[in-house]
């Protein structure tokens, strides 16, 4: 009942010891191998990491057992099965099942073998379609969600949820975290399976390459979106687990979006793509505005620090030796 009463942004305890058994699930993604490279270069040595062939998280007993052996002092819950529209809305039961999955596994598994501090990433999508913008916490569950995502949406909200209720029920300090849309080293770069940046970076490097006078985009370019470079979401993260934060749920992100139709110009522009950009209205547009209000973790002394030309110009170095060494 206390730990019910405390406002959000309650920080209860100092930073974490270098020593730290810390656990980052999903290490090899986007999002966990960002948190290992920011836990690296902060000091910290003692980092549980397992492969999907080590480790299944689809396992419950595998997840509790390893849990319980290791014990570690922090978790972060970067893994997930994603993707974008597309992969979304075809594999409707696969993300549902096997996020739910996932994230029960790891927090029920956590809080029983006594894990006391964890995160769980979540996305921006669990809010509703169409509410205010730009986006606060308290809109959570105040409205329908998009229906290409709604699976996704729904077992990330029931992860957030959990995280919740073993704060109130059990004083464990589970927070959830909703960064916007990340991208960044690492990135998915399937045009079956991935997110609108990465998709436009490889459609105008392979639009490039070929000497093509155009490329696609899909839907019809007005739709705004917030875009953050995945490190900053790192950086937030290891930010607000070493300052202790144990309060309710927290968006991360820029406070700043664009047109699509603005980030494919950005896009060729970093590339080096000369031609021109059509617009395939036969394609679904998704959500008409998606910006997070930041305001919460900027009382709490954290922004976000990577312009966004930057980040694709980093995004697109890496895109290219991944090629390379492909």
């Amino acid at each position: 009942e206390e730990r019910a009463r405390r406002p959000w942004g309650t920080a209860v305890t100092g930073a974490i010891a270098r020593s730290a058994r810390i656990c980052v699930a999903g290490h090899r993604g986007m999002v966990g191998s960002a948190i290992v490279r920011r836990l690296q270069s902060g000091g910290y040595t003692n980092l549980l990491l397992r492969t999907r062939a080590e480790l299944d998280l689809l396992d419950q007993r595998a997840v509790h057992g390893f849990l319980a052996e290791q014990r570690p002092d922090y978790l972060f819950i970067a893994a997930a099965k994603v993707g974008g529209i597309q992969a979304n809305n075809q594999y409707r039961a696969d993300f549902l099942y096997q996020n739910l999955q996932i994230e029960a596994n790891l927090i029920h598994g956590a809080h029983a073998a006594g894990v006391q501090r964890l995160m769980f990433l979540g996305s921006s999508c669990i809010y509703p379609r169409d509410c205010p913008q730009p986006i606060k916490e308290e809109y959570l569950l105040t409205g329908p969600l998009e229906a290409t995502n709604e699976p996704y949406a729904i077992a990330k909200i029931a992860g957030v949820k959990l995280c919740e209720s073993c704060q109130r029920q059990y004083g464990r300090q589970y927070v959830s975290v909703m960064p916007t849309n990340l991208y960044g080293p690492n990135d998915n770069y399937d045009l079956s399976t991935s997110h609108v940046l990465p998709a436009l970076i490889r459609k105008a490097h392979e639009a490039k390459a070929r000497g093509d006078a155009e490329f696609v985009v899909w839907g019809s370019g007005t739709p705004r979106r917030e875009f953050l470079y995945v490190d900053d979401l790192a950086d937030a993260c290891v930010y607000l687990m070493e300052r202790g934060y144990d309060g309710e749920l927290l968006n991360v992100g820029t406070g700043v979006d664009v047109t699509i139709r603005e980030l494919a110009a950005t896009v060729m522009d970093v590339v080096g793509f000369g031609g021109r950009i059509v617009y395939d209205r036969s394609k679904p547009d998704g959500t008409p505005r998606k910006l997070l209000d930041v305001g919460r973790i900027a009382a709490l002394g954290w922004k976000a620090c990577t312009p966004l030309r930057e980040g694709i110009a980093r995004s697109y170095a890496d895109f290219r030796h991944a090629e390379v060494a492909r």
